[in-house]
């Protein structure tokens, strides 16, 4: 018969103790480190239908006098107004991006505009329109996230003159939702932003779409010195090792079931 000895009470206590300190210190580790990540913005992309000269002097005299300036009040320091780079002519439109904080600060944009006196005034042509005065045809409205990988917006850092810029706005949509969030996963763990980030893309947001007519989608936005530039860049990056390793990688097939690619130029008052 064998006899087994056991530690003395004490040291079994010190060795539990020694167990809990480990787990709550690697538990209040990674909790410093969600509660250090930065918030990742909303943002609201605004797409005006519209058909006639005098609807779009309408709409864009209301953006560049009342709805920016408004917006600037309120603390949103970058609003982008673009036009696409070929017009349909039965079916102009015109696209406004908006960047938000917090969830609360875009919920709260409609109640915050409407207190706002000097807001009212400057924009009583289009906000006043008549029924039959309509200043746009329709008006669709896109709610996005940003992604974790590129939480925030930012201005583009480009010489051209606004005029002769290309903005490259990209919809890429899924064939599910799982294929969806593996190609949210593919831009941010996969670091397809990093790769974009490398070669020059100068984004100014990737962002993951939660209400939209095409879902599941995301959207992100690429800029450009000029089309010749933008072509360049592309090149670069169908030819770069770190995209090709990544895009053939079997975890990621079959995530991209329609693209859409839209060319667009920021209007002179546009921030961004």
């Amino acid at each position: 018969m064998r006899l087994y000895l056991l530690p003395k009470p004490s040291v079994i206590m010190n060795f539990f103790n020694k167990i809990s300190v480990t787990f709550l210190a690697c538990f209040f580790t990674v909790a410093a480190v969600f509660a250090s990540a930065p918030a990742r913005n909303y943002y609201q992309l605004k797409i005006y239908h519209y058909k006639t000269q005098a609807q779009e002097n309408t709409i864009e005299k209301y953006l560049q006098q009342a709805y920016i300036p408004a917006l600037h009040r309120a603390g949103i320091k970058s609003v982008g107004v673009f036009k696409p780079v070929t017009q349909v002519d039965t079916a102009k439109l015109l696209y406004v991006f908006t960047p938000f904080q917090s969830w609360d600060k875009l919920m709260g944009l409609d109640q915050r505009l409407a207190s706002d006196a000097t807001y009212l005034t400057d924009g009583k042509d289009y906000i006043d329109a008549a029924y039959n005065q309509q200043p746009y045809t329709r008006l669709e409205t896109i709610i996005l996230q940003a992604f974790p990988g590129m939480p925030s917006t930012a201005v583009p850092d480009l010489s051209a003159n606004k005029a002769d810029r290309v903005y490259e706005l990209r919809s890429y949509e899924s064939p599910t939702e799982k294929f969806n969030v593996n190609k949210v996963t593919m831009f941010n763990v996969g670091d397809e932003i990093g790769l974009f980030k490398r070669l020059g893309f100068n984004a100014v947001f990737y962002s993951e779409v939660i209400a939209g007519s095409h879902m599941p989608n995301l959207m992100y936005m690429t800029t450009f010195n000029s089309k010749e530039d933008r072509d360049k860049h592309w090149d670069a990056f169908n030819k770069d090792a770190y995209w090709k390793t990544l895009s053939a990688k079997a975890e990621y097939q079959h995530n991209v079931s329609h693209a859409d690619i839209i060319f667009l130029r920021p209007a002179d008052y546009s921030d961004f």
